[in-house]
């Protein structure tokens, strides 16, 4: 018997965001799927306008996956995981723990299909960057949401996130935020004006 699966199942109990106001919740499933749908694009951005060779399913399979050892951790926020080395050392082997025992929930058949998936360390270095630059997005969307819905909260969040996309050399990003970015800041009438 494995108990992956019903480990995954519990993405959707755990709440990112956990020190701050939220006007609304947003659980680790749901991000995992908004980073999936945004690294695949990123991928295709990549390819078509900067001679990129990633492989798009690639990009959305590891960002499914890329937050999974929060089953076993919880999210640690922001704040407290880089208040300094010593504790950003220290989660990064707590991490590294919970990716090993999660991939040993899998029958040893199918370990190997996930082990680049789960271990941050066996992950390809230019799928994990493009990776983090769509959990990077993501967490900019949140911020952009949340403040137009009038929450004041994400202000400094979202100054800190655009600092790190404007150093992203993945020149994708930066066509993801020209072209897709500027909607986050409008209502629903407003979008479908557009079309």
């Amino acid at each position: 018997m494995s108990h992956f699966f019903a480990h995954l199942a519990r993405m959707k109990l755990i709440q990112r965001w956990p020190l701050m106001h939220n006007i609304r919740k947003e659980n680790v499933q749901e991000h995992s799927l908004q980073v999936a749908t945004v690294a695949h694009i990123l991928a295709i951005i990549a390819n078509k306008k900067f001679a990129g060779k990633f492989v798009p399913e690639k990009a959305a399979t590891m960002a499914i996956y890329h937050d999974a050892s929060e089953v076993l951790t919880g999210d640690l926020p922001t704040p407290v995981k880089y208040f300094n080395k010593d504790i950003e050392v220290e989660y990064k082997k707590i991490e590294a723990i919970a990716e090993q025992r999660l991939l040993s929930m899998l029958p040893e058949e199918f370990q190997d299909e996930f082990r680049s998936l789960l271990l941050s360390e066996d992950a390809d270095p230019e799928y994990k960057a493009l990776v983090k630059s769509a959990d990077t997005l993501c967490a900019y969307l949140k911020c952009l949401e949340e403040i137009h819905a009038g929450n004041n909260e994400f202000k400094s969040a979202k100054v800190r996130l655009e600092s790190m996309l404007d150093d992203n050399p993945l020149q994708a990003v930066a066509y993801f935020r020209e072209h897709f970015i500027p909607s986050f800041t409008l209502d629903l009438d407003q979008i479908n004006q557009l079309l």
